[in-house]
């Protein structure tokens, strides 16, 4: 179920965990939907909102894509069958999909990391980019372009109320 969607956009999505910092951290070239392999403890604490995408990045292996790093806290009313908080989980993705990202992670500079965690109709998605990373002039000009379009605005709202 690797489709090219804005998860924000549907109403029967709930969203879990999101990476906050991968915005400013990376350029975001593509993006792309996949489905996990969750057990059922997992699931449950999914559910209750207990997921944690920091440090969190994705990887091709043998032709599988593994989510790497992501932390589910462990069930509170489990027990011993209780999950492990950061294995690595596998990732529902078409094949086709795969070998392009196969292609695309050799190149240099360029990774996998999950940008949000939700549920949608039911089942637990991962929106993934492929990314490179912003270098700190990047950084410090897309700080200096959003301070100069929140000056913009402030000074069009200023004009529309005189």
């Amino acid at each position: 179920m690797a489709r090219k969607t804005e998860p924000a956009e549907s109403s029967d999505i709930q969203r879990i965990a999101q990476n906050r910092k991968a915005r400013h951290l990376y350029h975001i070239l593509e993006t792309l939907e996949a489905g996990l392999v969750l057990t059922g403890t997992e699931v449950k604490s999914l559910r209750g909102g207990k997921a944690n995408l920091v440090d969190s990045y994705a990887m091709v292996d043998r032709g599988q894509v593994w989510l790497m790093n992501l932390h589910i806290s462990p069930y509170e009313q489990g027990n011993q069958f209780n999950h492990e908080p950061k294995r690595k989980r596998k990732l529902l993705i078409h094949r086709r999909d795969i070998q392009r990202l196969i292609g695309k992670t050799r190149e240099k500079g360029l990774t996998l990391i999950p940008l949000s965690l939700y549920f949608k109709k039911g089942w637990a998605k991962v929106e993934l980019a492929l990314v490179r990373g912003k270098k700190l002039h990047d950084k410090r000009e897309d700080v200096a372009k959003r301070d100069a379009d929140r000056e913009m605005a402030r000074a069009m709202s200023r004009k529309r109320q005189v």
